[in-house]
């Protein structure tokens, strides 16, 4: 569970990137690649805007703070802390996870407003965010038309959401991999394949 851990793009996640960053260049024009500011998304961030454009660091874009699960590999968690456990799989979304980590509640508003300042500032533009896994599945959330939530995010998935001015998002597209398939990239970044995330 990486959290905010700042831990670097593996060659997996480099070559994901670049085949992502191919796809992009070739679709309508790209104002600019927003990225979080932690390495392995600012890293793919960088391989994306070298094909399409100008990038910009917002640290709001980081991944969900996992508290005293940082570090951990989810299937132990239980055991070493069962506390901030208890937390993280909490239904309760208000529930912030012991040592310093954010609720569903907290990722929530902080993704939100986020996302919609960009929006904002890029009216009738395309922009490209790199963010992370639990922050994607929250913009999922916010535009879904019945606030559902997707369970598993495939690294470099193309996800197209129109932000509008209201504050009313929509999802174009979910979950598109195509790009990788005929390179052999469908995997994730940790070794796994199109269905671990």
């Amino acid at each position: 569970m990486q959290g905010h851990l700042d831990v670097e793009l593996n060659d997996a996640g480099r070559q994901q990137a670049a085949v992502v960053g191919d796809r992009l260049s070739k679709e309508p024009k790209i104002s600019v690649v927003y990225s979080s500011d932690l390495a392995r998304a600012y890293e793919t961030a960088q391989i994306i805007a070298a094909r399409c454009g100008g990038i910009k660091v917002v640290k709001n874009l980081r991944e969900r703070h996992l508290g005293d699960l940082q570090g951990l590999v989810f299937r132990d968690t239980a055991k070493l802390n069962p506390k901030a456990h208890q937390a993280f799989v909490s239904r309760e979304t208000c529930q912030e996870i012991p040592g310093g980590g954010e609720s569903r509640d907290q990722l929530h508003q902080r993704c939100a407003s986020s996302v919609q300042r960009i929006g904002n500032k890029h009216k009738g533009e395309r922009v490209v965010l790199v963010s992370h896994g639990g922050f994607i599945r929250t913009l999922y959330k916010q535009a879904s038309p019945d606030g559902r939530s997707v369970e598993k995010v495939l690294n470099t998935s193309v996800n197209i959401i129109h932000v509008y001015d209201d504050g009313k998002w929509t999802i174009k597209s979910w979950g598109d991999v195509s790009h990788l398939n005929p390179t052999g990239y469908l995997q994730s970044g940790f070794g796994g394949d199109e269905k671990s995330g």
